[in-house]
């Protein structure tokens, strides 16, 4: 799957289901109050004040996401970590 900034956040969180805890940890909820949020990535993270140097490292970040699905549980596991550090 290729991801780019015009991706909806549906379609995103459907086919790289660890992108959820991704976007949370850098501030852009996808998910409020058990409604869904959509709209694009580009989109959510303007909303959220970030600018294009940032969105082009969501892209990537998330698009590694994507490509290595065996690394999702690692990623979670650095949030949990990150979590229980606080």
């Amino acid at each position: 799957m290729k991801i780019t900034k015009e991706i909806s956040i549906e379609e995103l969180i459907e086919e790289v289901p660890a992108s959820v805890e991704y976007l949370m940890k850098e501030g852009i909820r996808c998910i409020v109050c058990g409604e869904p949020i959509w709209g694009s990535l580009e989109e959510a993270a303007e909303e959220k004040g970030f600018g294009e140097k940032d969105i082009e490292r969501f892209v990537k970040e998330l698009q590694n996401l994507a490509d290595n699905p065996s690394e999702e549980k690692g990623f979670e596991k650095k949030i949990e970590v990150k979590k229980m550090n606080d």
